[in-house]
């Protein structure tokens, strides 16, 4: 790793990929492997978790695709030098911004989307023009080998390399010195990377986790509010980061939203044969998820396969914030519902959760939904949706304290990978005298002054 490293930093000083020609060249070229290769990476996925050819292309293909055509689209104006205001101290000069590569990145992927969640970053890694190393979770290993087979059969390594393995191999990348690190996943592995980044004084974007709540209240649309909910909370049986976690629904409603997403569980008809769910991911995920059903609790659901390592949407009652499956993210096919009646002592509620990725508000009424925004804090979210905002690359993706640092997606996804070089250019014609010796009170006077000039 060390070597792949070494050779990696090579060739970022040789200057190549920081020539914009190249960096279009680079991200056509992705585009085309993946689009020619989706066949074999469904394969891989399916292998994986039975997650289907639709899902993988409508949630991770087309993401990344996205992704490309907005950076061979902006990539141009994204690197162009940009002027900013001199101020008159400096008069006669001209001031700008130039946007500069870090240098050779560690991406460090997520098994839930492994390949939305490994590659986007990489795009903006590869547009803002840097060197890559790729390690994707191994928890997919069939995923993770197609990836290594594709990448190191069409990149050379000292641009984009896949290091696959576990735990150890990661423990190692960590040790090694960096110029950026991207990571996806848990908060408690989070810390990890963040802790190892900081002996080398690396900077990092976190895209974590955490209980990410879906205010449903009296004034919502329930029929439209359970459509959304119900497939943004099911999509790949509930393993996504910015899934709902849990819902806050005003008691007067209660009974009609329960109902209704029965109905829209119902009509959807998860099952692997559907094309419309997926397994979770390993026994060890299964278990858990398992033990956080109450069978006391269950308003909906609640059966499941360990063979097939299938698990019902399920839907819990009369929960509380003190129960089981309120205490860490689920990140699975389960959805507690909490009934309130009072929205400040709801919001004061989720304030004293850690700060989630992603919230949810469903209402027609204003004045609730800028109360939600102003005084609940997440990194991102969407008003009468969910899980839609991260298929806008124009909204920053990211989380905030224990859900994450730093954003990306977009133009944000560009400046995550790059940095801002600022430079003062100044002419030869004119030379105050005010910093130079002989110094006075009178040159000072008039230092000041011009600093205060505005």
């Amino acid at each position: 790793m060390q070597e792949l490293i070494k050779r990696q930093r090579y060739f970022f000083n040789t200057n190549r990929t920081k020539g914009i020609s190249f960096r279009l060249a680079q991200l056509k070229k992705l585009e085309i492997v993946l689009r020619q290769n989706e066949h074999l990476l469904c394969e891989a996925i399916y292998k994986d978790f039975k997650k289907s050819s639709f899902e993988t292309k409508a949630t991770e293909f087309e993401l990344i695709y996205q992704e490309i055509k907005l950076a061979l689209k902006k990539l141009k104006y994204w690197t162009s030098r940009k002027r900013v205001t001199t101020n008159l101290i400096n008069f006669p000069a001209q001031s700008y911004v130039v946007p500069q590569p870090l240098g050779v990145c560690l991406v460090i992927g997520a098994w839930n989307y492994p390949y939305q969640l490994s590659l986007s970053p990489v795009v903006s890694a590869i547009a803002a023009g840097n060197t890559i190393i790729l390690k994707p979770s191994e928890l997919p290993s069939e995923t993770s080998k197609a990836m290594k087979k594709l990448i190191s059969e069409n990149f050379d390594e000292t641009f984009f390399a896949v290091v696959e393995g576990g735990i150890p191999e990661t423990t190692e990348l960590l040790q090694q010195k960096f110029d950026k690190i991207f990571f996806t996943g848990s908060t408690s592995v989070g810390k990890i990377v963040y802790k190892a980044a900081a002996e080398n004084l690396t900077p990092v974007t976190l895209e974590l986790g955490g209980k990410c709540p879906a205010f449903v209240t009296a004034a919502a649309n329930i029929k439209m509010t359970a459509k959304r909910l119900i497939w943004g909370k099911f999509l790949n049986a509930g393993q996504t980061c910015i899934a709902p976690d849990y819902v806050l629904v005003h008691h007067s409603v209660e009974n009609p939203f329960l109902e209704a997403c029965k109905t829209e569980i119902e009509k959807a008809n998860y099952a692997f044969e559907n094309d419309n769910y997926a397994q979770i991911i390993n026994d060890k995920n299964f278990q858990r998820l398992i033990r956080l059903i109450d069978a006391d609790k269950v308003y909906y659901g609640g059966s499941y396969d360990a063979t097939k390592r299938y698990i019902q949407p399920t839907i819990l009652q009369k929960v509380s914030f003190e129960d089981v499956c309120m205490q860490d993210e689920i990140f699975g096919p389960i959805l507690p519902v909490i009934s309130y009646q009072d929205l400040s002592e709801a919001v004061r509620q989720v304030q004293q959760l850690p700060n989630p990725l992603s919230c949810y508000i469903f209402s027609e009424k204003v004045s609730e939904r800028q109360k939600i925004v102003r005084e609940v804090t997440f990194g991102c979210g969407a008003i009468n949706d969910v899980v839609m905002h991260i298929t806008n690359p124009y909204l920053p993706f990211g989380g905030v304290g224990n859900s994450g640092m730093g954003n990306y997606h977009g133009e944000a996804g560009f400046k995550a990978f790059s940095y801002e070089k600022s430079i003062l250019r100044k002419p030869n014609w004119l030379e105050l005298p005010l910093k130079y010796s002989p110094l006075s009170k009178k040159k000072l006077g008039w230092i000041r002054r011009i600093f205060n000039y505005f």
